[in-house]
């Protein structure tokens, strides 16, 4: 969330950041309640002062032999003041919490300003598009074909977007996770983690999904449980109420997990074949840094997602998200975009996002400086890398040959006993 000194002293770039994110939170009504919070307290903090002196009068009083009734009574009467100020300063306090919550993260200077994707930036590509002598299929006619999924008992099993793998591409589902983790794990320096699948609604709120996507989310009603979204939850909790040692930052953690998402108002948009599902894999990177080093772990962590794709000979492209893209909790994110030849279209596999101390702040994750002094909110940062049912779909479909198989690319056939090609 954001410091509250900070929205006091910056509302009117609190205010753009709303605006420019397309979000809805009420700066005015925060400050409204943060002037209420510091009346109240100011004048409990006056009746707890006289009560304080008036104790002290009243031993004196006792103390001589005097008569203490009235001023006795008269403090009874202060003290049930303070009790009521002092409820009315927690409900206070927990409605300007509520305001907190729905605060957006700022969006850093960089960011192209604009309100949806289309205003989206591109950085780089890399990779030529592959070219055929034959028109290429999309990947749920090759699929189909090659038993690689079969979506029509996926959906008998669980309803429309669930998928089921089957035969060689449950292997290749498999075969690309371990790829992925051992790449990052020793290439990139990351620690491998296997969280719970389900997380609590502090740990949801700790990352921002809660309240702003909380409609978007499956809940375990009888345990107050939600099923992840995406690693990020979990592993980026992991240290929630922590204080680190700087020397131990970067704290860089890799792990795969299933993603679950409602998809809410995303009917009829790309849902052919594996395009847009409710339950997919993902591997995800977290990185937990101090502020300084925050833009530079940034830039670094797009290139490890970029590995996996080069390593793939998947081209793609990075673009960098204008404001009305950028999520709620995000300063700044990049995507990566991974083009498809059977869909003719760039999907995205991978968002790396930076938070700056947005999610440190809701979670209370901290750091002692090695110089001493207070200790400060890490920076948290993730990205994917990659998401498997997009990436999946670009294998099969810039793989695949005019007999109707798919070639495998040379990183992952040893995840694959070798083989060279899905027949």
């Amino acid at each position: 969330m954001l410091d509250a000194r900070f929205i006091r002293e910056n509302v009117d770039v609190v205010k753009e950041a709303i605006k420019n994110k397309n979000e809805k939170a009420d700066v005015d009504r925060f400050l409204e309640l943060d002037r209420m919070r510091k009346d109240l307290t100011t004048e409990a903090q006056k009746l707890k002062e006289r009560k304080n002196k008036a104790s002290e009068e009243i031993a004196t009083t006792k103390k001589s032999g005097g008569d203490a009734t009235a001023a006795i009574t008269e403090m009874r009467d202060v003290s049930k003041s303070i009790s009521d100020l002092d409820d009315e300063i927690r409900a206070v306090e927990d409605k300007l919490r509520q305001e907190l919550l729905w605060m957006p993260n700022v969006p850093h200077e960089s960011v192209p300003v604009g309100p949806d994707e289309s205003y989206n930036v591109d950085v780089r590509s890399w990779g030529e598009k592959p070219q055929f002598d034959f028109t290429p299929a999309p990947h749920w006619e090759l699929g189909e074909k090659l038993g690689l999924f079969d979506l029509a008992r996926g959906a008998k099993v669980s309803g429309t977007g669930f998928l089921l793998f089957t035969g060689l591409g449950a292997t290749l589902e498999r075969a690309l996770i371990n790829f992925m983790i051992d790449l990052h794990r020793d290439k990139h320096g990351f620690t491998e983690v296997s969280p719970p699948f389900a997380s609590t609604e502090e740990s949801m709120a700790g990352t921002g999904q809660i309240p702003k996507l909380k409609d978007d989310m499956y809940r375990v009603e009888d345990a107050n449980l939600y099923l992840i979204p995406t690693a990020e939850v979990p592993v980026t909790n992991i240290h929630r109420d922590e204080i680190l040692i700087e020397a131990d930052l970067p704290v860089k953690y890799v792990a795969y997990t299933p993603c679950f998402r409602r998809e809410a108002g995303s009917h009829g948009k790309d849902t052919r074949g594996l395009m847009r599902v409710h339950q997919f894999d993902k591997v995800e990177m977290v990185i937990l840094t101090q502020p300084e080093k925050s833009e530079d772990a940034h830039e670094e962590l797009v290139t490890f997602a970029e590995a996996v794709l080069r390593a793939l000979e998947l081209p793609y492209r990075v673009r960098a998200l204008a404001t009305g893209d950028l999520s709620f909790a995000a300063s700044k994110c990049y995507d990566l975009e991974v083009y498809s030849a059977g869909v003719d279209k760039y999907l995205e596999v991978s968002s790396c996002s930076h938070y700056t101390d947005f999610q440190a702040r809701r979670m209370n994750i901290r750091f002692k400086p090695q110089a001493g002094g207070k200790s400060q909110y890490v920076h948290t940062l993730n990205g994917s890398g990659l998401a498997l049912p997009r990436t999946m779909i670009a294998l099969i479909e810039n793989f695949q040959t005019e007999k109707g198989t798919v070639k495998i690319p040379e990183a992952l056939r040893p995840y694959l006993g070798g083989r060279e090609e899905i027949t």
